[in-house]
This record gives C-alpha cells, structure tokens and sequence, in this order.
C-alpha cells in the first residue's frame, strides 16, 4: 500500500493534514525513517555520556589536572563550532544532510578511537578539538533533517522526543559508564562511545536517501524547471566555470542570509539573547562538577555520575509530564521557569558540605534535570517555529556558532574564579544569578517574546 505523504497529497489536490488522519496522535513515531534516524542520534548520544564521564575521570580523578585546565576540555570542544558554526548552517541547509550525518559519525568513530591511547592533556585536547570540528558539521544537519522529516504540527513532538532521546541517555550512560568505571577503565567507556557511533553510522547507511524528503538547497537549480540543472551541469567548460563561481558566491550569500533572518525576527532575537545569557552562566560551571565533587567526596569518582542520572530521570519525568498533563503555558514561562529551577540546583550544589551524602546530591540533580527538560524543548521549539524550514540549518548553524564562542571565554573565566575562591563559593554564587536571570524571564515575558493575541499555547501531543 502506497503511503501518502504531505506533499504526495497536495500534489492530488488533497489536503496535506487530511493525508494523516488514520495515523493518530502517535503518528510520529510510526514514521519509519524519524524513528531510524532517531534511533541513530540516541546511539550515538548514549555512548557520547559514557566518553563525558570517562573524559572527567580521567582528568579530574586520574590525572588530578587543576580547575583552568579542566576548562580547557570544553575550550578544545568549542573552538572549532566558532570557525564553522554558520558556514555548517549553510552546508546543512545546502548539501545532502543524511550523506553528511554520515561522513561526521564514521569521522567521530575514528577520533573517538584515538582518544583511548591519550596519555594526558596534551594528547587529549587537539583530538576534542578535531572531534569536535566534525559534530560542528552534524548538529545543524540534525535540526535541518527534522523539518524534511515531519510536519509542521509535529515539530514540538519532535522536539519532545528529541530531548527524551538526549536524557534518557544522561540515565543510562552515566549508570552503566560508571559500572564500568568500577570493574574496568575510563579507556573502555571511550571504546564503548566508539561503536555507539559506528553503530550509529550503521543505521544511517540503511536510511535510502529518497525516503527523507531532503534534497538540500544546491542554490543552482531552485525554481527551475525540470531538467535545467541537468542541462547546466552537461554545458562547456566555460558554463561550467561560471556555475561554479555563482555556486561559491551562492553560498556566501546563504550565510549573509542567515544572520539577517535573525537581526531582523524580534522573537528570534529575544530567544537567542535570553538563552545564551543564561549559557554564559552555565558555562561558568558546567565543567566544573569534578573539582567539586573531587572537594566534597574525594574517593567517590562515581557520584558525578549519579547527579547526572538524577538530572537525566527529572528531565525525563518534566518531558512526560509535559506531554501528558501540561498542555498550556506560555512560551516564555518555561523559558524562565527552566532557568530558575537550574539556578536553584546549582546554587544548592554550592551549599553542600564535605562529606554530604548521595541523597541531597540525587534531589539537587532532579532539580537541575527538571529545569534542563522544560528549557530544552521550549527553546529549540521556539527556533523551529520561528525558522522556515529553508532557513533551518542556517539559525542553528548560527546558534552553535555563538554557543561555541561563549564556552571559549565563559570555561576559562569559570576554571579561573575556582581555582582562586574554591568551587562551592562559585556554584552557589552563579545559581543565585541564573535564577535571577529565571525570574527575570517570567516577569518580563510578554516583552522578551510577544505572541499575537494571548499567549500561545504550547501543546506536547502524547508521543
């Protein structure tokens, strides 16, 4: 039986949203192609937090590094997103993106395997560095397959799923990576984020490129008629010269065209502002949860572990709650409502004493997940609302590009400030302005983010 897609019905004058009907409120997930697609990003998130926690052993614990050269680990992971960022916005919006999804987890595989022989620090940051110039490539191409992938009211579902993609892994990948953290070495967790991203790679090879609904935006044959690419492409050598000269030209004005989109859409601007202040803060002490788990609790390398798996269950949880039960509530109240409840939990991390126990450790990272999962969707929501689905790549290309530039500067202020005033001083200190900035949001939502008429309402169909 043919399935009739969106685009198949318009095309026999049908409407696209009556091509579904039958499908019922799970529908997305009994998209084929999503669900192969997806199950490869969870492979490969799954092993990326066993390699997080094995890096942070290995430094923290092992090698006993300081606080500024364990901010030199997320330094070495940005800097490559600042050179790349909106030109990988523009490949994603241009090229084939399941092909480059691809070549970036066969290219991430190999590096990860290199990191299992890194002595120390020297060896291991220029191979973050070169691994991470590849995922610059693969986040924008992720975001943009999404909108080829699904429909434009299943887009918050989507976003739904994502983050339960990307949390369920925080569970499972810090609770395993930590067993075999006990019985074996940090080196096996790497070895395991190898063949996640292998098996990843794996997946995607079985996804047919026709079945995506993605042909890229080559800039050349848009809006011409069928066959007038061929015909370019068979002309003379000169045609072809010049082709190729428009193309290089093409592709600068792709990026141009991203940057101006978001100069000019207020409610991108607002959300874009208000989540990379809030980043500034995170970032501040987002690598620093082994020196201060190495201050509280010396001889247990498992309790960052833990707090991450606490963090990843109320993630979770809030995600659920959302699509079951909260169906309304304004874009910015979980905005701000997000950063408030990861404000609180970072500034009771500060308040914990040596020798605490696991239990206020698993409340405080609930706390932090909760707010992390009502964050997550809410934003990367209001992006692809916002963003046409030609300018998809393009606005997180430019997202991750200003991400990165922050982890350049806000890791080395972070690791700096520990090493000078201790870590408890600095999370309980910069909890308190990440809630502020939190509370700050909710009060001042309806200016940051105006919605015509009443607020929108956010609505998580069940998955």
């Amino acid at each position: 039986m043919e399935e009739i897609t969106g685009e198949t019905a318009e095309k026999r004058g049908l409407s696209p949203k009556r091509a579904w009907p039958r499908i019922g409120p799970d529908s997305l997930l009994r998209n084929r192609v999503y669900v192969r697609v997806y199950t490869a990003y969870a492979a490969a998130s799954f092993g990326d937090w066993f390699d997080m926690l094995a890096i942070q052993v290995l430094a923290g614990y092992r090698w006993q590094v300081s606080p500024l050269m364990l901010a030199l680990i997320p330094v070495s992971a940005a800097l490559p997103g600042i050179v790349l960022g909106s030109l990988a916005g523009a490949a994603a919006d241009r090229l084939d993106r399941l092909k480059l999804m691809r070549w970036c987890d066969l290219a991430t595989a190999l590096l990860t395997a290199v990191l299992i022989w890194a002595p120390g620090m020297a060896w291991l940051l220029p191979v973050l560095l070169l691994r991470s110039g590849v995922s610059t490539l693969n986040v924008p191409a992720q975001q943009a397959l999404t909108r080829s992938l699904v429909r434009e009211d299943q887009l918050l579902q989507a976003s739904s799923l994502n983050a339960l993609i990307m949390q369920g892994s925080k569970v499972a990948g810090p609770l395993l990576g930590g067993a075999v953290l006990v019985a074996l070495s940090p080196e096996w967790c790497i070895a395991l984020n190898t063949g996640m991203r292998l098996l990843s790679w794996g997946l995607l090879l079985s996804v047919r490129a026709g079945n995506t609904g993605d042909t890229g935006d080559t800039g050349r044959t848009a809006g011409l008629p069928a066959g007038a690419g061929m015909k370019a492409a068979g002309g003379t050598s000169g045609e072809r010269t010049e082709e190729l000269a428009a193309e290089r030209a093409s592709f600068r004005e792709t990026w141009r065209e991203g940057w101006a989109f978001v100069l000019q859409n207020r409610m991108l601007r607002g959300l874009l502002l208000f989540g990379l202040v809030g980043s500034v803060v995170i970032q501040m002490v987002d690598f620093q949860f082994a020196s201060l788990f190495r201050e509280l609790a010396p001889d247990r390398s498992y309790l960052p572990g833990w707090m991450i798996s606490a963090a990843g269950i109320g993630a979770i949880a809030m995600v659920g709650a959302m699509n079951a039960g909260m169906r309304r509530g304004s874009l910015g109240f979980r905005l701000g409502g997000g950063y408030a409840l990861i404000g609180a939990s970072l500034a009771g991390l500060g308040l914990l004493r040596d020798g605490t126990g696991a239990m206020p450790v698993l409340l405080l990272g609930l706390l932090l997940g909760a707010g992390n999962g009502v964050f997550f969707i809410a934003f990367n929501y209001g992006l692809q609302k916002e963003t046409p689905a030609a300018m998809t790549g393009r606005v997180f290309g430019i997202q991750n590009m200003l991400l990165s530039a922050i982890m350049i500067a806000a890791p080395l202020l972070g690791g700096t400030l520990v090493q000078a005033a201790g870590p408890r001083p600095v999370f309980f200190a910069f909890g308190l302005m990440l809630a502020g900035l939190g509370t700050a949001g909710l009060l001042l939502r309806r200016r940051l983010w105006p919605e015509p008429g009443t607020e929108t309402a956010i609505s998580a169909d069940p998955l």
